[in-house]
């Protein structure tokens, strides 16, 4: 197949080296620098290049701030059959363009960045294909991330940002609130130094990614359920409550089991 991948980021070039060796690659992205280091992949950065390619996918890695920007540069120069495709974080937005559009899509997402998973063993990570696309699309997809032993799950536009109002948005605001309280420590122990480590991760990340993440609509309800479960341990710390503590640790541990 003749896939185009947009941008040469971390997730551009990490799909683009998965796909070269069984299919016809292009790597595009407006700055030669980041296409240097690919392999057995056509570099492009003009958008004429891609009409003369005819690909018959495309795979839209750019920023999230960027997603439907580049899609609407690119698809003047895309054949009419070609499916187009997201891998972004949060979606909205992205359903009403695709719709709008009239192409074929599919839109995934896969549940890992190349900040914090292991690239070469995914088999503990899991990706998410939108049920609203194409089926050649999702046929796709689900080769490609069944092939990188990822766990894969099928829900729709909606379904997904609620999944990841609770898989991203609890974990994002719960390390940003512990970031913020910070102070240096000379002699920080082992638990404070897997907590820094994931903070410093964290805000590696684009701040428009972030942003986006925690704008979802429906992270405020999951957020709320931070702030009620702090004010309960709050009064259990100031209550120095014994009993209450052994009762929210035992909860607690429930919920991680």
């Amino acid at each position: 197949m003749k896939i185009l991948v947009l941008g040469a980021g971390k997730m551009g070039t990490f799909i683009t080296d998965v796909l070269c060796i069984n299919h016809e690659v292009a790597l595009f992205d407006t700055n030669p620098k980041r296409l240097r280091f690919v392999f057995n992949t056509l570099r492009m950065t003009e958008y004429e290049e891609i009409r003369a390619f005819e690909p018959e996918l495309v795979i839209n890695c750019v920023t999230l701030k960027h997603t439907i920007e580049a899609f609407e540069k690119v698809v003047p120069f895309l054949p009419g059959n070609c499916i187009i495709s997201d891998i972004a974080s949060v979606k909205t937005g992205i359903q009403g363009y695709y719709e709008s559009i009239g192409m074929r899509y599919v839109s995934t997402h896969p549940m890992f960045g190349p900040t914090f998973a292991t690239l070469d063993n995914l088999s503990n990570q899991s990706a998410i294909i939108i049920s609203e696309s194409d089926h050649l699309g999702k046929a796709f997809f689900k080769d490609l991330y069944g092939s990188l032993r990822l766990n894969i799950f099928e829900y729709s536009f909606d379904e997904h940002d609620q999944t990841i109002a609770y898989s991203l948005s609890i974990p994002f605001a719960s390390t940003l609130v512990f970031a913020s309280v910070m102070v240096p420590q000379e002699a920080p122990g082992t638990t404070f130094k897997r907590h820094m480590d994931i903070a410093k991760g964290l805000l590696s990340e684009d701040d428009y990614l972030l942003s986006e993440i925690l704008f979802n609509p429906y992270t405020h309800n999951q957020v709320e359920k931070i702030r009620a479960e702090l004010k309960t341990l709050m009064e259990i710390i100031d209550s120095k409550d014994s009993d209450r503590m052994q009762q929210f640790l035992k909860k607690v541990r429930g919920n991680i089991v």
